[in-house]
């Protein structure tokens, strides 16, 4: 393996070496040998001591810096409290981060932090951002995680782990405003811009994000994913979903729903999303403003005008997504948005309704949409039976069929892990079991971060 360390070369002001801690019992938990064959690493040598020494961090790395607004509070001085950029493979000219997380503490780690993850969380992480792959949304992937033979306490004292993730980069829109505060936004600009968006200037470079960001978040909402901790510091440059920490799926749909443990107000629920995106790419725009223009005052005029867009293009590209999953036209893909806002059916479970209907099975598809004229429109359209079982999944990541399965690997037996692992990363095919949304509903689900 060549390993670059490209990131730590053209922005050593933005990154602190550091290292793992020494683990007392590493043990390979699961490992994404088809990513790792696609990265050119070797899978031997990965499961090998020295392969576990490299992935816990124990070769060194980087921690990288970044500030973030955290449920709307500015907090200047963050970065990777428990995690590190290892350095960046190259594939096919392209340069992909590897990054391991749980890795113990490093220059950036808060104060009372042990700089550790628990293996649960972890595995959420694997579980649900490969499952995000499959499904066709912009995502960091996962490589591995590790159990180190540690004990952490979370509530309760549960077994600790490293997730190792590979991603088009680990630049954040928090990266952003640390590098406009100390000096550096230029020198990082252009290098996400040499690295994401080629041949952009500052204005387009926005712009680029701007629709990245868009089309990935309206791909989440199409599926009733919920981030749930939507911070400037977990909005990427790249577009890629990152950081899959108090995660849910809805199942009853409702533009309310949340399911974060610590999102108390609700600022990321579900239907607060889009807004909150808005606002993420807004205050990206305040850390960009002295590279749009020469004239302060053009520059900050170009961001307003930019931003003022952000929802019309939200909701256009919204609708144009509903459109083709469904293969039909926006219009009716608006008229069903607003009817599901009037039956709140399971979100899954309507798409496939639809599915059926246009196969000529409608009666599921009655049923979950009496009272309103949105069947009779949709099938006017005369949607093609394949395309729309072709985009619409049977399977999703259902959160208590996620819960059972940590639960059962924290206790030491994978085989739920594995089956579930299976059913999401396949979720055009019938799995039967994980069909179907959980008898009791949600009330009063919650969901964790892990740190």
């Amino acid at each position: 393996m060549h390993l670059h360390h490209d990131y730590a070369k053209h922005l050593p002001d933005l990154v602190s070496a550091t290292h793992g801690e020494e683990q007392p019992d590493p043990q390979l938990v699961v490992l994404n040998e088809e990513l790792a064959v696609q990265l050119g690493l070797d899978t031997d040598w990965l499961r090998s001591a020295a392969g576990l020494n490299f992935l816990l961090g124990g070769d060194g790395g980087h921690a990288m810096a970044y500030s973030g607004f955290q449920f709307g509070s500015f907090n200047p001085q963050m970065g990777d409290g428990r995690a590190m950029l290892l350095g960046e493979v190259e594939m096919d000219g392209t340069l992909w981060d590897l990054h391991a997380k749980g890795t113990g503490l490093t220059p950036y780690s808060r104060l009372g932090a042990d700089g550790r993850g628990t293996l649960s969380s972890m595995l959420r992480e694997y579980l649900v951002s490969e499952a995000m792959h499959a499904l066709g949304v912009p995502t960091t992937r996962s490589l591995a995680v590790i159990s180190t033979g540690r004990p952490t306490q979370r509530g309760h004292v549960q077994p600790a782990g490293v997730l190792v993730r590979v991603a088009a980069s680990h630049i954040r829109v928090g990266t952003f405003h640390y590098a406009a505060q100390s000096g550096h936004l230029q020198d990082l600009a252009d290098y996400a811009i040499a690295r994401h968006y080629p041949g952009a200037d500052y204005r387009e470079f926005f712009q680029g994000v701007m629709d990245r960001q868009i089309a990935t978040v309206s791909s989440w909402m199409r599926l009733g994913f919920i981030h749930g901790v939507m911070n400037t510091d977990n909005t990427t440059i790249s577009g890629e979903t990152i950081d899959y920490g108090p995660c849910a799926f809805m199942e009853a749909y409702s533009p309310d729903t949340v399911f974060s443990s610590i999102d108390q107000q609700g600022r990321y629920g579900f239907g607060n999303q889009p807004a909150i995106l808005g606002w993420n790419l807004a205050r990206l725009a305040e850390s960009l403003v002295p590279l749009f223009d020469t004239d302060i005052n053009a520059g900050v005029n170009f961001a307003q005008e930019t931003i003022n867009g952000f929802q019309e293009k939200f909701a256009t590209q919204r609708r144009s997504d509903m459109a083709t999953a469904l293969d039909t036209s926006t219009e009716v893909a608006s008229a069903y948005l607003a009817a599901i806002q009037l039956s709140r059916p399971d979100i899954t479970l309507a798409h496939r309704a639809l599915a059926d209907a246009a196969r000529g099975h409608t009666l599921p598809a009655q049923e979950l949409f009496t009272g309103t004229d949105f069947l009779d429109s949709y099938l006017a359209t005369h949607p093609s039976p394949d395309a729309v079982d072709a985009a619409v999944p049977r399977v999703i990541p259902r959160n208590m069929a996620v819960e059972a399965a940590l639960r059962a690997a924290e206790a030491g037996d994978m085989q739920p892990f594995t089956d579930l692992l299976h059913a999401v990363t396949h979720p055009w095919h019938p799995h039967p079991s994980y069909e179907q949304p959980d008898p009791n509903g949600l009330a009063g689900f919650l969901t964790y971060c892990g740190t």
